[in-house]
């Protein structure tokens, strides 16, 4: 009886969905090829399963990639990062910011396709296991964004992408903060810029509006994506002054050396970050 109610279940679950497509037809909206299951997110499980962990050899600061070389010592960095270290304890993040993974992200913060924040948001869980941090003490705070930037967009996808990571078992403890960091004022992009303009563009930018917030607490800083590392590593460097104990952070993606990838441009800063 068991197995017969079994079979009806599937069988009605196969036509609901043969249904579906054939009333709502959709495409995949990365490769384009026909959605063929129900599904709140428009992308096909072929280009989510595309979307590869960074391999091989990183910096065990930043994240990035060491082509090439083995690792020497306890601690092995990028040129970078022997240069001036940044601000952080340690950056890790899910993929390489390009081909799918990116259209992926764009899908969310361009076409407000809310359900891709589920499926960033396990990737990001993977990128901070990489961490190794204790997820009970730790405050997890988004890159916020300036108040002008979250009424054009309506959201902020670090907080969705974070909420969603959040939701999974071994992070469920970590307490969320959203109130605590603030962008004070708009920046441009930092494509372009040199090392000294990318941290005057940056300098000031934002602010700790709770010290109480964070003094003496560990923080898991989350975003989308890391480019040059200058933002996370200035709002490492706020809350650190306001009290912080040590600051991580985790991202979706990041660019890499050697990668296809380009560089994004906000396009509300296009015009400015071309002029600069």
């Amino acid at each position: 009886m068991r197995n017969l109610l079994n079979s009806a279940v599937s069988g009605a679950a196969i036509v609901a969905q043969g249904l579906f497509a054939a009333l709502f037809p959709s495409d995949c909206r990365l490769c384009g090829i026909p959605l063929e299951n129900i599904s709140r997110l428009p992308v096909c499980p072929s280009c989510l399963l595309a979307m590869q962990l960074i391999s091989g050899e990183t910096c065990d600061i930043c994240g990035e990639r060491l082509p090439g070389l083995q690792r020497l010592s306890d601690l092995q960095t990028c040129a970078a990062c022997q240069e001036a270290r940044p601000n952080f304890a340690k950056a890790a993040a899910y993929g390489s910011y390009e081909g799918d993974l990116r259209e992926l992200i764009h899908l969310l913060k361009y076409e407000q396709v809310a359900p891709a924040a589920g499926a960033l948001g396990k990737m990001l869980g993977e990128a901070i296991d990489k961490l190794g941090i204790e997820f009970g003490a730790v405050l997890v705070i988004p890159v916020p964004l300036h108040s002008s930037k979250r009424r054009q967009r309506g959201f902020n996808q670090a907080e969705l992408i974070a909420r969603a990571a959040l939701k999974q078992p071994p992070m469920a403890q970590a307490e969320l903060a959203t109130d605590v960091l603030e962008r004070r004022r708009p920046t441009v992009s930092q494509i372009g810029l040199t090392r000294p303009q990318r941290s005057q563009n940056i300098r000031g930018a934002f602010q700790v509006v709770h010290l109480n917030g964070v003094s003496g607490r560990n923080i898991l800083l989350v975003d989308d994506v890391l480019t040059t590392g200058t933002t996370a590593s200035e709002c490492a460097r706020v809350l650190r002054k306001a009290g912080a104990k040590q600051v991580w952070v985790a991202t979706v993606a990041r660019t890499l050396k050697n990668s296809t990838a380009s560089f994004e441009i906000e396009p509300e800063f296009e015009t400015a970050a071309q002029s600069s």
